[in-house]
Parts: C-alpha cells; sequence; structure tokens
C-alpha cells in the first residue's frame, strides 16, 4: 500500500494547485454537463484577405470557465497580463531591393491597433503537485470555483451561438464509393487485412456506382423528430448543443466583426461521449441489456430480429435473404467462455503463475517482448486493433474504480496513430456512418439488431442504418452491412466530405528559418542542410500547390523573395527586431513548382552567403515571430534550425547551467525560464501552424524554454549535441539521414484527434506535443508518422454487466495533396471483476511508457527527487497489493506476478537514464531533450531508450533468420545488460535506440577481427572506429545485414561505436549496463531487495 509522506503519481496534474489556475490538465468534473451558460469562444480569423475567402476555424470554449484550454502533455496554464501576441500580418511599405543586397527596413507606423486578448500562459509545465501526496492513479474531481474565460490573441466570437437542430440519422449525400489507393500513402490500400500484417499484393478497386436491382423498396424505419433550435439569445443552453454536433448541419457562429462564421473543428469531428450524454433527441435505451453482439465474421446474413423493450416491432422490408430471416445469438465479445468458466486456469496457466523474482533474476527473454493479448473470443481478436497502434496498460479492464486502485496499476492508453502502415482500408462513400449520440465510427464491435438498427458500442444507443451502408462494395451483394470494410477493420481511414472541413484544405506550406550567426556559420551545418533539401526538394510532400519560403537571422533578420521572373533571389533585411513585420506581401511564399530554380539557386548559395560574417547575437525570437505571421494565413509547418542560446529581443535567454556541477535531484532547471515560447506557440497552433526545432548547439541552449514551441504546436525536437563539419562528423551523417526523413515523410496537416471510449471509462490527462482544445480535442496543426501520445483514464461508473469495452480514436487531418481524411482506430478489451485477472492481464512495458511520461511531468512540476520516489513507489505499491490481496499463501521473498516480472527492472533501467538519474554530470540540454523524447516518442522506440537491447554478433548464425527482400537477416538472442553476461572472447552490440555500441572483447576471435572489423588484429582497431567495412565475406554480410535492418525499423539514425578496452566510449556502453552498480546507482539485485525490504513493511 501506498506510505502516506511518499510521493506517488496522482491521478492529475492538477492535484494541489491553486483555486485560481484556469488552465488544467486535469480532470474537470463534466464540465460539459454543468455548465451555466456559455462563454466568449476564441477565435482565429484568417488575416490576409485573398488568400482564403473562407475564415479560420473560430474555437469555442466549453463552458462559463471556458479560458480552460489545456495545453499538451498535461500542462496547466495561469493567468498572465499583458501579452500581445504576433497577432497580424502587417502590410508595410515594400522595400526596394536588389538582387542579394541588403535594403534596410527600418520602423513604420503599425497600420491596425494591436489585438487585446491575450492568451494567459504560465511558465509552469505541470501542474504544482505536493512534494508528497498518496498513490492515486484514478481522476479526482476538481472542486475550485473556474475562472472567467481567458482566450489568445485571435478575435473574440459572440457569447450567443446559433444553434442549429440536430439532424437525423447521418449525413448523405449522393451515391459514391470508390475504395482507391491514397495518393502518396502505402501502395496497398484495399486488402482489408489487419496492420502490420504481412504485405500481400492487392489490385486497385474502384466501384462504379451501378446497384443491383433492389426489389421492393425496404420499409423505412419511424421517422426521428428534429428538436427544434432554441432562441439564439437564450446564453444557459447546455454547450453540447453547439460544440460538440458535427458535420451534421452547418453550425454556425457570430465572428466579433458580427459576420457568421462556421464553428470549430470541435463542432466538425464531433463531441466526445460526455458532451452528447444529455443530449435531449438521444433515446433512452441506455437501461437495455449491454450484452454487446458482434459483427458475425464467420456467419451466414440473418440478424437478431429485436427491439428494444417498448420500441414498435419492424415491419419486414419484404426482401427476400438466402436462407431466410434466420434467427441466432451472436457470440459473446468477452472472455472465451471455457477460460471464462474456468477462471483462465485451463487456458493461460503460465499467467497466473508467481515467481520469486530474487530468485529468479535472469528473467529477460531472449526474444522481443510481446503485449499480452487480450483474453477475447477468437472471433473478435482477429478484428482488434493492433497493439503497434493501440495499446493499453491492462489488457484486462477492471470493473470498477475500487478494483482498480486495489491493483495500484496506472489505467491508460498509448497510440501511434499516424504510423506509417503497409495495409490500411482507405473508404470513400458519401456516408460516414456515426453514432447519432457520441459520434463513434462504426467499427467490428458495434452489434446490428437488425438490418436496419445497429447498437453503438461505446453508449449503447440504437441507430439507424443508412440505405447507402445497406449495399456491401467488396462482395457486391444487398443487405450484408456487417460485411462491410468499415465492420471488418478495426483500422480504417474514409476520404472525408466536405462537412469535415472548415474552409478548403489548405497547401502543403514550409517554411525553413536558419541561424546565420557567426557561431552558426562556424558549425557548418547549412551545408549540410542546404544540400539534403536540394536533394529532397522534389520529394517533399505535397503537389501542385505546395509552397516554400526561407528567412535567416543573426541580430536581424533577413526574408528572401522568390518572385517567378526574378534572375535571381532577393534579400530583404528587417533590423527592427522590436517590432517585427513582413516587408512584402507576396513572393516570400513561393509555389515550388513554379520558382524551383531560384529555391535552387538560393539553397546552393546560402551556406557562401554569411562565411565572413561577425554577428554574434542571434534573433531567434523575433524570426520566429516573423515566420508565424508570414505563415498564419495558410497554416504550415516552421523548421527552425538553432545553434545557440537566443540573446536579442523577444525571448532572449540567459546561461542557467552551472558547468561542472553534478545533477542532484534538486536546482535542476527543468521548467521554462520564459513564457514567451509557450504563448507564440499558442498562437501557432491556432492558426494550423507547427514549428519543429532543430537545436545544434556545444554550449548550454535553455532547451528547456526553446523546446516549448514544438510541444505546444505539435512539433519535433531535435537535438545534435556539439555538432560541427569537421569535429563531429558523425553528426554530420546522423543530421543528413534524419532530415532526409523529416523531409520525405508522410504529414498531415490542420489535424485534431479525439479518444472516445465506452461509457463508465473517463480521460483524465494526455501525454504528448499538441494543445488541447477542448476537453478532448487535441490540436494538431501538423501530424507525422513518427509521434506517438498517451492518456491516462479512471472508471467513473461501474462497468456492471459489460463484457467488454471499447475505446476509439479519430485523426481528422488532411493530407499533402489536399485531401481531407479520417483515420480510425478501435480496440476492445475485456472486463474482468477479479483482482488477478486484472494482474493477469497487466502490459509491462505500457504501464512503463505511461509511468515515464507522468514521471516527466512530476520532474517537471514538482522535483526530480520526487518523480525517482513516485517510480519506485509504483513497484513497491503494486507488488504489495497482489501480496496482500492475490497470493494466498505467503512466502519468503519478492513474489510478483508473471505478467510483471519485468516490472522492478524497467523501473531501475528508467531511473539510469540521462532523463531521471542522478549523480552524474548530466548536460541539462541532453536530460530535457530525453525527457522530449518520452513524451513525444511510440513505446517501441521508448522501450528501445529505456532499456537496451544487448546482443553476441561474434557467432551469429542463419538458424532462425529472418528472410525479408532476398536478405536473410540473424536473430540473435537478447541477453541481459550486466558484465556478467560478456565473454572477453566474443564481440557484443548494444541497441540503445539512438545509438549503438559494438564492444570487441580483448580475446576475440582472430575470424571476427578480420573479417568482419577487416584489420589484422586487437590492437590495430581504431580507437575512433564508426563504421563497420563491407567485406566479401560471411561474417561480414551477417553483422551487416542484422545492424541495417536494426536500423531501418526506427526514424532515427543511431550512430555505431565501435569500442575496445581502452576506447573513451566505454563508460557509455557500461552505463547502460542496468543490472550492474554504478557510482550513483543501485544493482538490480540491490534494488530488489530495497523492494523487498519496503513491500515487507
Amino acid at each position: 500500500m501506498a506510505q502516506p509522506g511518499r510521493p506517488a503519481f496522482s491521478s492529475q496534474n492538477g492535484a494541489g494547485q491553486p483555486q485560481h489556475q484556469p488552465y488544467s490538465n486535469g480532470p474537470v468534473q463534466s464540465p460539459l454537463m454543468n455548465s451555466a451558460c456559455m462563454s466568449d469562444g476564441q477565435g482565429h480569423n484568417s488575416l490576409v484577405p485573398g488568400l482564403y475567402s473562407q475564415q479560420m476555424a473560430t474555437k469555442h470554449p466549453l463552458h462559463a470557465s471556458s479560458g480552460l484550454y489545456n495545453y499538451g502533455g498535461s500542462q496547466h496554464v495561469s493567468p498572465s497580463s499583458n501579452y500581445h501576441g504576433p497577432g497580424q500580418t502587417l502590410n508595410r511599405p515594400t522595400t526596394g531591393s536588389t538582387s542579394l543586397a541588403t535594403s534596410q527596413v527600418g520602423p513604420v507606423t503599425q497600420m491596425f491597433p494591436p489585438l487585446q486578448n491575450s492568451a494567459a500562459i504560465s511558465t509552469s509545465s505541470g501542474a504544482n503537485l505536493p512534494a508528497h501526496s498518496n498513490w492515486q492513479y484514478g481522476q479526482t474531481p476538481l472542486n475550485q470555483p473556474m475562472m472567467g474565460s481567458q482566450a489568445n490573441h485571435f478575435a473574440h466570437s459572440s457569447a450567443t451561438a446559433a444553434v442549429q437542430p440536430l439532424p437525423s440519422g447521418n449525413t448523405t449525400l449522393p451515391t459514391s464509393y470508390h475504395y482507391v489507393s491514397s495518393p502518396g500513402g502505402p501502395p496497398v490500400q484495399n486488402s482489408y487485412t489487419k496492420p502490420g500484417s504481412a504485405s500481400l499484393p492487392v489490385n486497385q478497386l474502384t466501384y462504379s456506382p451501378v446497384r443491383p436491382p433492389l426489389g421492393p423498396p425496404p420499409i423505412a424505419s419511424p421517422a426521428l423528430t428534429r428538436p427544434t433550435a432554441p432562441p439564439a439569445s437564450i446564453a444557459s443552453e447546455p454547450v453540447q448543443n453547439s460544440t460538440t454536433k458535427q458535420e451534421a448541419g452547418d453550425a454556425t457562429s457570430i465572428a466579433s466583426d458580427g459576420s457568421l462564421i462556421q464553428n470549430n473543428y470541435d463542432t466538425i469531428e464531433g463531441g466526445g461521449f460526455l458532451a452528447n450524454m444529455q443530449s435531449p433527441s438521444a433515446p433512452q435505451n441506455l437501461k437495455m441489456n449491454r450484452h454487446v453482439g458482434s459483427s458475425y465474421p464467420s456467419l451466414p446474413p440473418g440478424y437478431q430480429n429485436t427491439s428494444p423493450p417498448g420500441a414498435p416491432r419492424m415491419q419486414s422490408s419484404g426482401l427476400q435473404y438466402q436462407g431466410g430471416p434466420q434467427q441466432f445469438p451472436p457470440p459473446a465479445l468477452g472472455m472465451n467462455p471455457l477460460a471464462a468458466s474456468l477462471g483462465g486456469l485451463s487456458l493461460q496457466p503460465e499467467g497466473l503463475r508467481s515467481i520469486n523474482l530474487l530468485q529468479d533474476r535472469n528473467i529477460l527473454p531472449a526474444v522481443p517482448l510481446q503485449p499480452p493479448a487480450p483474453n477475447l473470443h477468437e472471433d473478435i481478436q482477429k478484428l482488434n486493433c493492433s497493439s503497434e497502434l493501440f495499446r493499453c496498460t491492462l489488457t484486462n479492464i477492471p470493473q470498477t474504480q475500487a478494483l482498480l486502485n486495489k491493483a495500484k496499476l496506472p489505467l491508460g492508453l498509448l497510440l501511434h496513430p499516424f504510423k506509417d502502415l503497409s495495409q490500411l482500408p482507405v473508404v470513400t462513400s458519401s456516408t460516414i456512418v456515426r453514432c447519432r449520440s457520441c459520434r463513434t465510427y462504426i467499427n467490428p464491435f458495434v452489434s446490428f439488431l437488425d438490418q436496419r438498427r445497429w447498437k453503438c458500442n461505446l453508449c449503447y444507443r440504437v441507430n439507424d442504418v443508412p440505405e447507402e451502408f445497406m449495399y456491401n462494395p467488396v462482395t457486391r451483394v444487398y443487405g450484408e452491412p456487417h460485411k462491410r470494410p468499415e465492420v471488418q477493420n478495426a483500422t480504417i481511414e474514409f476520404m472525408a466530405p466536405s462537412e469535415y472541413m472548415l474552409r478548403p484544405p489548405q497547401p502543403p506550406v514550409y517554411l525553413f528559418a536558419f541561424d546565420v550567426s557567426h557561431n552558426a556559420v562556424e558549425t557548418g551545418y547549412l551545408n549540410t542542410v542546404c544540400r539534403t533539401l536540394l536533394d529532397n526538394l522534389d520529394l517533399l510532400p505535397g503537389n501542385t500547390r505546395t509552397k516554400v519560403g526561407f528567412i535567416t537571422f543573426d541580430s536581424t533578420i533577413h526574408f528572401y523573395s522568390l518572385q517567378e521572373g526574378l534572375s535571381q533571389p532577393q534579400m530583404l533585411i528587417v533590423s527592427d527586431i522590436e517590432d517585427v513585420f513582413i516587408p512584402m506581401p507576396e513572393n516570400l511564399l513561393v509555389n515550388l513548382n513554379e520558382s524551383k530554380e531560384l529555391i535552387q539557386d538560393l539553397l546552393k548559395t546560402l551556406p557562401e552567403m554569411f562565411t565572413k560574417s561577425l554577428e554574434t547575437q542571434s534573433a531567434l525570437g523575433p524570426a520566429l515571430q516573423a515566420a508565424f505571421k508570414l505563415m498564419s494565413p495558410t497554416g504550415g509547418r516552421i523548421s527552425v534550425f538553432q545553434t545557440q542560446l537566443p540573446s536579442l529581443g523577444a525571448g532572449a535567454l540567459k546561461p542557467r547551467e552551472e558547468p561542472n556541477q553534478k545533477a542532484s535531484a534538486k536546482d535542476i532547471h527543468l521548467t521554462p525560464s520564459t513564457d514567451f515560447y509557450k504563448k507564440l506557440a499558442l498562437d501557432c497552433s491556432g492558426q494550423q501552424v507547427a514549428v519543429d526545432l532543430f537545436l545544434l548547439s556545444g554550449q548550454y541552449a535553455d532547451l528547456a524554454s526553446l523546446g516549448c514551441i514544438s510541444r505546444y504546436s505539435a512539433g519535433s525536437v531535435y537535438y545534435y549535441q556539439s555538432y560541427h563539419h569537421q569535429h563531429n562528423p558523425l553528426l554530420v551523417e546522423k543530421l543528413q539521414k534524419e532530415l532526409k526523413r523529416y523531409l520525405t515523410r508522410k504529414i498531415g496537416f490542420e489535424a485534431v484527434m479525439r479518444i472516445r471510449c465506452t461509457k463508465g471509462l473517463s480521460i483524465h490527462t494526455f501525454h504528448g506535443n499538441f494543445f488541447v482544445r477542448s476537453t478532448d480535442l487535441l490540436s494538431l496543426p501538423n501530424v507525422n508518422p513518427d509521434a506517438g501520445y498517451a492518456v491516462q483514464m479512471s472508471v467513473e461508473e461501474s462497468l456492471t454487466d459489460m463484457q467488454v469495452v471499447c475505446f476509439q480514436s479519430a485523426l481528422l487531418y488532411t493530407s499533402s495533396k489536399g485531401e481531407r481524411r479520417i483515420r480510425v482506430h478501435t480496440l476492445c478489451l475485456p472486463v474482468v471483476t477479479q483482482l488477478s485477472d486484472v494482474y493477469l492481464g497487466a502490459d509491462v512495458q505500457a504501464i512503463m511508457g505511461l509511468l515515464a511520461n507522468m514521471a516527466v511531468d512530476r520532474s517537471v512540476s514538482a522535483s526530480l527527487s520526487d518523480a525517482r520516489d513516485a517510480l519506485v513507489n509504483a513497484v513497491i505499491d503494486s507488488l504489495s497489493a497482489y501480496r496482500s490481496s492475490v497470493l494466498t499463501i505467503q512466502q519468503p521473498g519478492l513474489m510478483a506476478p508473471i505478467s510483471l516480472r519485468l516490472f522492478p527492472l524497467y523501473v531501475l533501467a528508467l531511473l539510469k537514464q540521462k532523463a531521471f538519474q542522478t549523480g552524474t554530470n548530466t548536460r541539462l540540454d541532453d536530460r530535457i531533450f530525453t525527457m522530449c523524447q518520452v513524451k513525444n516518442q511510440p513505446l517501441v522506440y521508448l522501450m528501445l531508450m529505456m532499456h537496451p537491447n544487448l546482443y553476441r554478433v561474434d557467432n551469429l548464425t542463419d538458424e532462425g533468420a529472418l528472410n525479408i527482400s532476398d536478405r536473410t537477416i540473424p536473430q540473435p538472442p537478447i541477453l541481459q545488460l550486466s558484465v556478467e553476461k560478456i565473454n572477453r572472447d566474443g564481440a557484443y552490440l548494444m541497441d540503445a535506440g539512438s545509438v549503438m555500441f559494438l564492444w570487441v572483447g580483448k580475446n576475440c576471435g582472430q575470424n571476427f577481427i578480420s573479417h568482419v572489423l577487416g584489420v589484422s588484429d586487437y590492437a590495430s582497431i581504431p580507437h575512433n572506429m564508426t563504421h563497420l567495412p563491407e567485406l566479401d565475406t560471411a561474417e561480414s554480410s551477417r553483422v551487416l545485414a542484422f545492424i541495417s535492418w536494426l536500423r531501418e525499423q526506427r526514424p532515427f539514425f543511431p550512430i555505431l561505436y565501435i569500442i575496445r578496452d581502452e576506447s573513451p566510449w566505454k563508460p557509455s556502453f557500461l552505463q547502460n549496463m542496468i543490472e550492474d552498480r554504478t557510482e550513483s546507482a543501485l544493482s538490480y539485485y540491490e534494488f530488489l531487495l530495497h523492494i523487498q525490504q519496503q513491500v515487507n513493511k
């Protein structure tokens, strides 16, 4: 049990925060349900006339406290005064300019008054948690009074909104199905196989809208009445009727100028379950039997002809179905009946076994650990979402919060929603079928009551099956809606109709901002970046509308006119960094195809233009303000390259790191020193602009402050410590490879994501890089396939009578080809009532991923020592609960269920990584960057960074090897991270995610040294060797194939260091030996003894 006075993770990051903190990422006590009235909205409008005639999204807050916008990564925002953010693109007099001449543009009187309302933001990242709190994973209500609305600099919308009536049924347009290959996406879109499965050859299938004769028309279901729209002046209308209805109807609101504009993305994507629980139009059928049916994956056509109690029976449609309207009960979605009857003992005896960790210390599996498979009916599990995309910390969901609290394990989800997939069914249909109450997308886990009605698996509302959905374009059969691809695939992508757009899909716009100060020129990074850009210019995701622009900066800001017809680019210099403006309204962002030659000329000359610069100052903040003003009319991506601490203008920073001071658990500057970058990021997010930061600094650059620009705008952070083209050539290759991936990978623009879950469950904290636009709507100006997200959940209501629960994520985005798309993932898990079953289904890697995210927040909001203590207490509490509540016979030692056998090892590994280690000379920016990776990396990469894999590679064979594309990939066993497992006559490869070490023992065989390393003897191995030669030997081929295969599986490029005994990289190699004692950390065995002592108290 959690001990009083011990730090442990709270359910929320708002615990213990001051009462008047209006911004929080902790749980809000159902704000959608108890709002008294609607408050002013937070809008954002198109700032440059002519580019987009339609106005931008207007963001409606949720209720009277609706400054309560949550910011990404479980952050809260507190009031601040007088921030006049970069509000508009200002049209100032155009400067006369000559080819690459430096035309000075002085300050000009601002033509428009500054906007007065500003984003209220604090510098803290995460709520101020008490230093000592009892363990609590569940959600705790916020009882403090809410503050008035806050808004950023975007235009207000009126407090009264015209509320449109809810339409009946689904939005239906003229019938048109196309199952098409995604342009620029995976080549195979039509196989309807589970993501992650082997790629199968599939031909493109296009369905023409020719329907077979239908026979007598079916009898329509009873007409649904529409609620009448209340007068627009009623301010006390429940907010769900204005902010959460979506593609149904043209929701509008009133802008500050009195014009009607479309509602926000919350309106477009549709409200979450909480937003619609009290919808007056929803039939009250929630008291029905909650036995959820299935989509009949293996049964002949036919339906249970049942109706809800008291509902009128449907008349026969007159349609003839093969075999007649047979009645049969659908298979259970829950646990396998045999497993349920025997308590799981007959099917999973291994999973219920307890082990003594002090005796069985060699527990690391020799192959990569697989997530536990949910104990579902076989037919249902075949349809479930891939664990690579959607993973839950507990694959057996406890029925009550009390049971969850008793287990002392966190409940949460880890998502990789935009992952590159080899198989992705893409559906083009005029009707996207969704629940009319909670807006869940139809999925494999809904149940069909008959051929005309389906029951939502999240809120249990009964919905009508639209006429168009009755026809299956794959089988070309009418009357089998349960066999359509939407009901056969847990991961699917819809081509969204125009109702899912607030404006025309934006063009792909890429702006590059380069630091060109003397320090930046010295590093030589411009050569690498410009060369890589030149090589990949044609591979940038986009179409004929793609736009590109460039900004450089030192103590001034340089713009580049790339107007079609110019003989060479023109530079325009703005020296007034205190009041930044755009020197000319056009030709700074230009069409890539039309101005390609000018762009290529600029990229060829940029590295040489500043070689003689003696300017040492860096005005990063003003450059970002200028970039924001340039990008805000359309949205897009800003890629900023920075090499030093910003020293001029807004956002200037001062050194905070004390050199040569060993990192203690206190006095570490993990919080931002200014809120400038956070405020600017929120402004960017409002205008659909994301900022990606490339930091190439040899000195302290305050990544804790700079990283906010990416974190809150849904961007990414890349860090290349001590980058130099001559002194550190390894980083040149790393930057080149990672920049190529960055430039050419798939990208989604103006995206929003919502995660829904079955009634009774609730989400209360989000982790990742984003901005929480409403209670549960994540704003992602850019979304990329390398980003991961995590959420914490709680059981709000008892899940009595439920066999399963479901989770669904919906990502609405604009592709680089200008298509509006919706990618939907649905996960189904069983509900259990026994504590032993909860432990049985624990996914230890997912638990670690969620705890790592929580620990980063705790480090920032409280202290590093609190985060470390809470991680240790997580192990103690869960094993104590298991010992006291599950074990029937108390045994000596440290007992753990087999599902949690690696829990102590993984926690110790996390404590020894840069983000959380103490007592070492970890550079502050290194620590912050590792924390950024924890918050933004998908689980598979996070686990590798946390607990590296160790392989012996001097004796590789083809036994058990993989055969991929005519290549043979050896699969050596994974070894424990201890020097005990290392033999001096072997060679060992350590894969730590972003770095690899090849350790060669002193007595390593001559065969490996000569046939793999290509040297005559051990003494001839160079100290700085980082590349393996390609030799014409079987040994060399196997090692190179294995290393290449490991590198190909991740979006970043790991550097390889070959280490011998005297190598300077040997300490880094040994530091990753998690199970061994270090100067400042316990060994694994000592850690287990400490855990046992606490458990037995």
